[in-house]
Order: structure tokens, then C-alpha cells, then sequence
């Protein structure tokens, strides 16, 4: 079951003049309630809050959303979606002349995805090209339209995601996820400066691997990049670490970093 809000009040229709609607003008957040408390909290607020600064949103936003949540009651292992639109504007790319952004929540239950963190997950590498655009690059800006195509690529459901990369050939991250990959000890992955989203629970790991005395580089790589790891494995806010098994068919072991990785994650998590 899934309850909705909007702008503090419980209700699912937003107006057909909102900006969110017509241009995509806002930002989203899709967080993990893990025993009844949002996982990753703050740092999902300081990734809204430089969407909101790069948009231009009015100061205040970040408190009426945070206003907001606090007002809810969690339980158990829920997921909590926030959307930020511009809110109500007339006809047109200009930004009104007054914004009162829409503050809208979705509280649902959690999927459970522990087969996929245990088994490992197939991937593909799909054809569909990320635009190069370093003002929007990092944020969860409601324009996913790059993301739809690539994931409208394949209908197998033995399939769970699959990598993209950018104009200029380089890997960025998969349709729903952030992408790493194990070469010689060292952990990689894509720079998020041009394309994607920088995930949350992307930089968590990072400082996570810091833990563990693992090197983390950042870089632009080509796909062939993959065809030499040792462990691939992709993450988002929800899935938490899902190891790689196959790419494109090709087989791939689930090696001690991903593993390592998943045991202090589920630590935290447990905490």
C-alpha cells in the first residue's frame, strides 16, 4: 500500500499546470526506510539541496520538505520517494514570477532484494547514449528520458539492469544504478561530471572501501574496461550492492571486495 502527500496534506493529484508535469522542472529522491528510520538521511537532503541551488529553486525549500517529513510516521522496512517540482506556471519556459514549489511524498513498502544480493545479478550493455551536461550532471532531476530508452532496450526479466555510457564512449552507470568494478585490487568507477546521477549510496561505498584500505579511482573508461574485471557490481539506495554475474552473457565470479563491501553495508544497515 502506498499513501501519498502533497504539500504536507494526504493526497494523489497534482494540477495540470505544474511545472513537474510540463517540463520536468524539479528534482526527485527515492530513500530507504530501514527500520523505520531513513537510511542515509542527510546526505539524500545535501544531494536535493544542490539540485535545488543548480534549478534555482527559492531558499526555504529544503526546510518545507524536511518540515514535511518529519510529520510522517515510519515502520519496518519502508521506501520513501520525495519530488520537488517548480509548482504551478503558466504556458512558457519562463520561470514564474512567484515559485511556490509542490512538495510531493510517496510512502510505500519495501521490496525484498535479498536473492539478488546473495545470487548476483545479469546485465547487458545497452545502446542508448547519455548527453553530456555538466549543470545537470550528478542530480536527480526529473528528466529520465535517456534512462527510460535505454531500459525500453530489453523485456527479459532474467535481465536486472544495464549499462550506459555517454556521447563520447565512456561508461557512466546503469539505467537505475551506479556501476563499480574490481581490476588487480583496485576499485573503479565512472566520474560523475559530465552525466548520471552521483548515487548516494555510490558515495557511501567509496567511503566505505576507504574502511577497508581498498584504492577507489574515479576516471572516464570505456566498456572494454569490463571485460577484464575481476568483480563488477552496481548499487542504489534501495537494491543496496547487487554483485554482476554475467554481462552480455559473459560470466563473472563474485569476488571478496563485493563481498567485503555487502558485510559493512549490512552492518551500518542494522545499526
Amino acid at each position: 500500500m502506498t499513501k501519498y502527500w502533497i504539500n504536507g496534506v494526504l493526497a494523489d493529484q497534482v494540477s495540470i499546470n505544474d511545472r513537474g508535469l510540463s517540463y520536468g522542472d524539479g528534482l526527485f529522491e527515492t530513500i530507504a526506510v530501514i527500520d523505520g528510520k531513513p537510511h542515509l538521511f542527510d546526505q539524500h537532503m545535501e544531494r536535493l539541496q544542490i539540485g535545488l541551488d543548480r534549478l534555482k529553486f527559492p531558499e526555504g525549500t529544503i526546510e518545507a520538505v524536511k518540515n514535511d517529513i518529519q510529520a510522517l510516521s515510519f515502520s519496518g522496512n519502508q521506501t520513501l520517494k520525495l519530488t520537488v517540482t517548480r509548482g504551478l506556471g503558466e504556458r512558457g519556459y519562463k520561470l514564474p514570477a512567484t515559485c511556490v514549489p509542490a512538495r510531493i511524498i510517496s510512502l510505500s513498502d519495501s521490496a525484498d532484494f535479498a536473492q539478488q544480493r546473495q545470487q548476483g545479478v545479469s546485465v547487458r550493455l545497452c545502446q542508448q547514449r547519455l548527453g553530456l551536461n555538466p549543470v545537470l550532471a550528478g542530480i536527480k532531476h526529473l528528466n529520465r528520458l535517456e534512462q527510460v530508452l535505454a531500459r525500453s532496450e530489453w523485456s527479459d526479466p532474467d535481465i536486472a539492469e544495464g549499462f550506459v555510457s555517454d556521447l563520447d564512449g565512456n561508461l557512466v552507470e546503469g539505467t537505475m544504478s551506479n556501476l563499480f568494478w574490481v581490476q588487480d585490487g583496485v576499485l573503479y568507477t565512472p566520474k560523475i561530471d559530465l552525466s548520471g546521477v552521483k548515487g548516494v549510496m555510490r558515495d557511501r561505498l567509496i567511503v566505505l572501501a576507504n574502511e577497508l584500505s581498498v584504492e577507489v579511482i574515479e576516471g572516464g573508461y570505456p566498456e572494454s574496461v569490463l571485460d577484464s574485471a575481476e568483480e563488477v557490481f552496481i548499487c542504489n539506495s534501495l537494491i543496496g550492492i547487487w554483485p554482476v554475474i554475467t554481462i552480455d552473457g559473459k560470466p563473472l565470479n563474485i569476488g571478496p571486495i563485493t563481498r567485503d563491501l555487502q558485510l559493512l553495508l549490512s552492518k551500518e544497515m542494522s545499526c
